[in-house]
């Protein structure tokens, strides 16, 4: 349990310990979702290609999925969760990965000192956060003059969404949307919410991170899709229209780069060659039970 400041100035608890479910293995969650695991990956390749960085930072990197390919382009990376269970997970499937150390922190309350990283990110971590504000705080404070966010929004304007709002005769709203039921909320299951990107992109905007640049992704990412065509189809499709859709929030995930305000520090860029995309690894475990939705991203 920790204790945050909303943008409004009330005090909020934030609860951790939800996270450590043993009913529940993040790692399983992914069987069958290889197309939105390697949507994720060639949003980061495209993002952060042809640049290298000294310390990056994984915030709710959960079990190390995609700690492992910002080390190829970072030279240390730290995976930050609140979770034990998910660092202890990530020592399982990834043991012994070179440049990745794991810290258990939570995201409004990081044990870095100002300044000290040159690339942060912030993936499928939003939904958990009905107000962000405090999160993206702590993340500017970390981030050094000129270094880059890579931050995932899970999109409440995404088209399909915005489609049945028009049906309603309604706007898409600017506020949090909760997608828990009414009986999850009354058992106090984790946050999961929605934010539409411009909302999000005006909090950022506050803690002096401005965008560079924006994709759509996942955008097929529907069950009659997944079962018509063959992964390799989908993500020949999903490499050509992220960086185009992009601009029109179509996807159910938006991916914005960031670059931190104030004067630029002008870091050496190298050249790298594109990663491939890392196989996804799990380990046999029980399956998952009810708890599921506590960390179902």
């Amino acid at each position: 349990m920790s204790t945050t400041t909303t943008s409004a100035g009330n005090s909020t608890a934030r609860r951790t310990d939800i996270y450590n479910d043993p009913a529940f293995n993040y790692a399983r969650f992914w069987d069958g979702r290889d197309y939105e695991h390697h949507a994720e990956v060639i949003a980061l390749q495209h993002l952060l290609r042809g640049r290298r960085f000294g310390h990056a930072v994984d915030i709710g990197g959960g079990f190390g999925r995609l700690s492992v390919l910002l080390a190829r382009y970072a030279d240390r990376v730290t995976l930050v969760d609140p979770s034990s269970q998910q660092l202890a997970l990530s020592e399982r499937i990834f043991p012994g990965q070179a440049g990745i150390e794991r810290q258990l922190m939570d995201a409004a309350h990081l044990g870095f000192d100002d300044e000290s990283a040159d690339l942060v990110s912030l993936i499928r971590v939003l939904h958990h956060l009905p107000d962000p504000v405090p999160e993206f705080a702590e993340l500017a404070r970390i981030l050094r003059p000129g270094g880059l966010a890579v931050i995932e929004v899970a999109n409440s304007a995404h088209a399909a969404n915005r489609f049945r709002y028009l049906l309603r005769g309604e706007h898409v709203p600017m506020t949090p949307v909760d997608l828990r039921s009414e009986e999850s909320r009354r058992r106090g299951a984790a946050p999961y919410f929605n934010h539409h990107p411009d909302a999000i992109l005006e909090d950022l905007a506050a803690v002096g991170l401005r965008p560079c640049a924006v994709l759509s992704v996942s955008n097929l990412r529907h069950p009659m899709v997944k079962a018509l065509l063959p992964r390799r189809a989908m993500l020949a499709i999903e490499r050509v229209v992220q960086q185009p859709l992009g601009r029109f929030y179509f996807g159910p995930s938006a991916f914005f780069l960031l670059q931190k305000r104030d004067k630029i520090r002008r870091r050496e860029i190298q050249d790298v060659p594109t990663p491939p995309i890392p196989p996804m690894v799990t380990i046999p475990v029980k399956d998952p039970g009810p708890g599921e939705a506590a960390r179902n991203s």
